[in-house]
């Protein structure tokens, strides 16, 4: 186990500390700080709901993952593995997730009810651990593991190398041919540690900011 008080990015004082350090070592980080300045912490529940919450999200755009979140939110009141598992899919359906999806969170909501993932022993665990641990569950993959770690439990050096528009935003900075692999992108993360977590936030303020830039409208003359 490990004690992960000095790991964790909890305060928005503290995010820009660490984006400062990030500042200068890395002048593409830098840069990114100068267009964004410090990006606002997600906040999501270190427990079974924040959990249920990352899953929901998987290959959505976040518009359309905050729309089916709030209809399973407010479906589950208070929102638990427990109720979960009593649920159909027939009504879990109804509120927008896919059969996958479905089957995912109910597989969670049991290990949590037969004891196997205790939400309080988990967070305490290593980053490596947590992955692990995580990862074990059908339908829970490195992605979903890392979002946990970045935005549910805040650390440090969490990263998410599988995340696409983090290697979109890092294949136009460096000026990179292709878009990254999730391995070549954990290499190129590498210069960010401690503070993987806080380049990540930079990273996705900055592809935000891009996709927000009006469309360039061709001029030439059609033949």
């Amino acid at each position: 186990m490990a004690s992960n008080k000095e790991l964790r990015l909890t305060t928005q004082s503290e995010l820009a500390a660490a984006i400062d350090g990030l500042s200068a070592q890395c002048r593409i980080m830098r840069a990114i700080t100068k267009r964004t300045g410090t990006p606002e912490l997600r906040d999501y529940p270190a427990n079974f709901s924040g959990l249920a919450r990352i899953v929901t999200g998987q290959q959505l755009s976040a518009a359309s993952a905050r729309a089916i979140w709030l209809r399973v939110e407010a479906a589950f009141q208070p929102f638990e593995a427990s109720a979960l598992r009593a649920a159909s899919d027939v009504q879990l359906a109804s509120l927008g997730l896919s059969g996958g999806k479905i089957r995912t969170l109910k597989v969670v909501a049991d290990a949590v009810h037969a004891g196997a993932v205790d939400f309080r022993k988990l967070n305490r665990l290593s980053d490596e651990a947590i992955h692990s641990a995580l990862t074990s569950l059908h339908g829970i993959g490195p992605w979903t593991a890392d979002i946990y770690l970045l935005f549910a439990l805040r650390r440090t050096d969490a990263f998410a190398p599988g995340d696409l528009a983090l290697q979109l935003a890092v294949q136009r900075l460096f000026k990179l041919e292709e878009r990254p692999t999730p391995a070549e992108l954990l290499k190129i993360a590498e210069r960010w540690r401690p503070w993987r977590g806080a380049a990540a936030r930079l990273l996705w303020a900055d592809y935000g900011l891009e996709r927000a830039k009006p469309k360039k409208v061709s001029t030439r003359a059609k033949p």
